[in-house]
């Protein structure tokens, strides 16, 4: 197999992995670095004779959290933007492409996460299959005055990556005119964000949008109230002082100010989110769909069956409940006696999961579909619901926890911790792998072995629930979903 690649920047030399060819850590954009930081990506720079592909490069500066990264942080440098391509051969075959955009709160992550693997979309599926870096917390996110980007030059790496997929797939054996994007968690948000952004259009044709919607972006005032305090916890007065500091001091005031975020920005949101833009991105996502925003793309999405489970909601006290449930609904009478109904025996804690996961996560996805429908989008909605065996049990169908499952990488380290079993279900993330792979390939994720998938419409509502019985669901949580009506 031939592995090097003439790119537009210069020739790369990837390796061979697994019956596929892995090439990593190449640059899709220059350094963010010095007056380039806060600032919008600017091309890389050209360079002479062979660049060494076989290693990823350095995620985005981050300090320790949770989820996929653990609580160690990988190794990080400002100068993160790059870019992996995993292929069945860097051949002329012009093959399905996938993007993925790595999830993290906007503030963790890397592409280079082993459960990101793309081996089994390259051998089972023929598809080509990309993951990226991207600025994240305060240096992909905070509107910084005097740079007028700032507030989403994270977004706008993920549109350079794009821009490079487009540039150069085709000699990575992929096809430019059939990229799905794909992401979870913030991944979803992105994807979903980048659906309805005039400045990404024609850079890909469908999306995947897991465990995350369209309605998670600050609002002008906002993101302006989370800048003084960012500028404020830094000890400098403006955009020339910041770009001064270290990534670490950027990192420790991004950390103060998210300890403030309740009175920032309300107890439930996150200070360094994408925000509303006036070129950019005019509006929630979620709103210029139902204007007719994105409505050319085909889309799945889709949430999983306890997804707040993962950040301990589960362990709420019988008598901290109420006060707990108030933060998403005011007074939470009603709801809580909705879901007792028809919950009857559950606990506090298996409320407050089932509740902040609608609130969060189901419903907004619920939302997004609707909003896409009202222009005729096509738009495949899932339920994840395969039930954790670690911890007793305590995951159920947690966030991220679908994610071996489309990737197929099961056999990953650290993935049968979060299962908690030894006998883990191959035959389950076949399933849901092959469902992706139709998708990616056909615009369509139905398979041979799954039931016809028709998309989500209002009068039926049907859903594709992976789990120990898969198969299509007629409007689960139906009542839930009449509940949060006009709450958010």
């Amino acid at each position: 197999m031939e592995l090097e690649v003439e790119t537009t920047n210069g020739t790369v030399r990837g390796r061979e992995r697994r019956g596929v060819a892995l090439f990593a850590g190449m640059p899709y954009a220059a350094a963010p670095t010095g007056d380039r930081r806060w600032a919008a990506p600017e091309p890389p720079q050209a360079w002479e004779g062979v660049r060494d592909a076989t290693r990823f490069g350095p995620a985005a500066p981050q300090l320790p959290g949770d989820g996929l990264t653990s609580r160690v942080a990988p190794a990080w440098d400002e100068d993160c933007l790059s870019l992996n391509v995993c292929t069945p051969s860097p051949d002329d075959a012009a093959r399905a492409v996938m993007v993925w955009i790595h999830g993290g709160a906007y503030h963790h992550g890397t592409g280079a996460t082993p459960w990101y693997d793309g081996t089994s979309f390259a051998v089972r599926g023929d598809i080509v299959v990309v993951t990226i870096n991207y600025r994240l917390g305060a240096l992909g996110f905070c509107r910084m005055p005097g740079a007028p980007s700032a507030g989403l030059n994270g977004t706008l790496d993920q549109i350079a990556a794009l821009e490079w997929v487009q540039d150069n797939i085709a000699r990575f054996g992929g096809d430019p005119g059939r990229v799905t994007i794909a992401g979870e968690s913030a991944g979803a948000f992105s994807v979903s964000t980048l659906s309805v952004m005039e400045r990404a259009a024609g850079l890909f044709g469908q999306v995947i949008a897991q465990s995350g919607a369209g309605h998670h972006v600050l609002d002008f005032n906002v993101a302006e109230t989370v800048s003084g305090a960012f500028l404020e916890e830094l000890g400098v007065a403006d955009l020339t002082a910041a770009r001064r500091c270290s990534a670490l001091e950027v990192l420790e005031a991004q950390q103060r100010v998210e300890g403030r975020a309740p009175t920032l920005v309300g107890s439930i949101q996150d200070p360094f989110y994408p925000s509303v833009h006036a070129e950019l991105l005019p509006g929630r996502p979620v709103d210029l769909m139902a204007g007719g925003a994105g409505s050319g793309l085909k889309m799945v999405t889709g949430t999983n069956g306890d997804e707040t489970a993962l950040f301990g909601v589960g362990q709420v006290a019988e008598d901290k409940l109420t006060h707990l449930m108030a933060n998403y609904a005011d007074p939470p009478d009603a709801l809580l006696a909705m879901y007792a109904d028809e919950h009857p025996g559950t606990t506090a804690g298996e409320t407050a999961v089932r509740m902040t996961t609608d609130y969060l996560f189901r419903i907004p996805a619920v939302a997004m579909a609707e909003a896409r429908e009202i222009n005729g989008a096509d738009t495949w909605m899932y339920l994840f619901d395969w039930k954790s065996r670690a911890f007793d049990g305590a995951l159920g169908a947690s966030h991220v926890l679908e994610i071996p499952f489309m990737f197929n990488t099961l056999d990953r380290p650290g993935v049968d911790l979060l299962l908690g079993t030894s006998d883990l279900p191959f035959a389950l993330a076949d399933q849901m792998h092959d469902s992706w792979i139709a998708f990616i390939r056909s615009g369509d994720p139905t398979t041979a072995f799954l039931a016809d998938w028709p998309p989500y419409r209002p009068g039926h509502r049907w859903v594709m629930e992976f789990s120990d019985d898969p198969g299509l669901r007629r409007d689960p949580g139906r009542a839930a979903r009449h509940a949060w009506d006009g709450l958010r």
